[in-house]
């Protein structure tokens, strides 16, 4: 039986998966520097060579056929295969190592660590993205990612961290105003930044009834799309918010921030790192996770999360990722 590749380019299978993957010629013309009619031809020769449409042409679009969908499949799985294998063989470890993240993350708990990972691996350059798109690790321009979930990711590998564990953080000055023995439900009237949802969270841990309208009207709240904004506004004006204790555990050893209960909000989605399974020796990549891995077994506000989180008694769900 003779080879179906034999006659046919694997530039034209390349063309095909950029375009099938991105769902554009034109997209795919950017991503492989070429012209839109050039991807266009080269598309227009294989099917000529299959003798069947691989494409549905819309009018600002293209969409796959059933024989189109069969071998995109098969294209994008044997085009990462063969990316992952060629960058293996290339790999020297002295590259630029892609990380994408969380905005809190990167700065409170990851860029202020990453100058000792320089130190260790000087040979490579770091390129750090806050995005918050969720992107895809096998087909995108990244190496690694760091993610919150429960680490069920078809394809990649998944390394647990620590949990998302979620306490209530203050300024000094906002906790003394509760009193020389505060208690929970002290916090019902005092300034607070945040969602309701996620006070309410907090304060059915702390098993304080949810707060009133009048009470929620006195709390004159702000909410972010992140933490770090949310700290940020508490320290600013005053308030109470809900944060990680892992994240800002160097603004609670300066004295900036208190945390004055150990009553915890936690969630079944803990931080991961994250990466292709095809590509876990790739050197670059294997020297970020023992790095990183080493880092989180050394903080004490992360080992303290992990013990705080396996003191809470609701079950979590199974999850098909590594541990590592």
């Amino acid at each position: 039986m003779s080879d179906p590749l034999a006659t046919i380019p694997l530039s034209a299978i390349r063309v095909f998966e950029a375009a099938a993957r991105l769902g554009s010629f034109t997209r795919a013309a950017a991503e492989l520097g070429m012209t839109q009619a050039a991807v266009s031809w080269q598309v227009k020769a294989l099917e000529q060579r299959l003798d069947q449409p691989l494409f549905r042409r819309l009018p600002r679009e293209v969409a796959l056929t059933p024989a189109g969908e069969r071998l995109a499949r098969a294209a994008t799985e044997a085009m990462t295969t063969l990316r992952a294998a060629l960058a293996d063989l290339t790999d020297t470890g002295e590259a630029v190592l892609s990380i994408t993240t969380l905005h809190t993350f990167a700065n409170q708990w990851l860029a202020p660590r990453l100058g000792g990972f320089q130190l260790a691996n000087p040979g490579m350059a770091l390129r750090l993205d806050t995005d918050g798109r969720m992107i895809d690790l096998r087909h995108e321009a990244m190496d690694v990612g760091i993610r919150t979930g429960l680490g069920d990711w078809p394809g990649l590998v998944a390394h647990r961290m620590f949990p998302s564990m979620m306490t209530i953080l203050a300024p000094p000055a906002v906790v003394a105003a509760l009193g020389p023995s505060p208690t929970p439900a002290d916090v019902l009237t005092a300034p607070r930044v945040g969602t309701a949802e996620e006070w309410a969270q907090w304060f059915a841990a702390a098993g304080v009834a949810p707060p009133s309208e009048s009470d929620e009207a006195q709390a004159r709240r702000i909410a972010a799309a992140a933490q770090v904004l949310e700290v940020a506004a508490a320290l600013a004006n005053g308030a109470f918010a809900i944060a990680s204790p892992v994240l800002f555990a160097a603004e609670i050893a300066a004295g900036r921030l208190v945390q004055p209960f150990e009553i915890y909000w936690a969630t079944e989605r803990d931080y991961w790192l994250v990466y292709p399974e095809e590509r876990r020796r790739t050197k670059r990549i294997a020297a970020f996770r023992d790095w990183l891995l080493g880092q989180v077994e050394a903080d004490p506000a992360a080992q303290q999360a992990i013990a705080a989180r396996a003191r809470l008694s609701y079950p979590r769900r199974p999850t098909a990722a590594s541990d590592g």
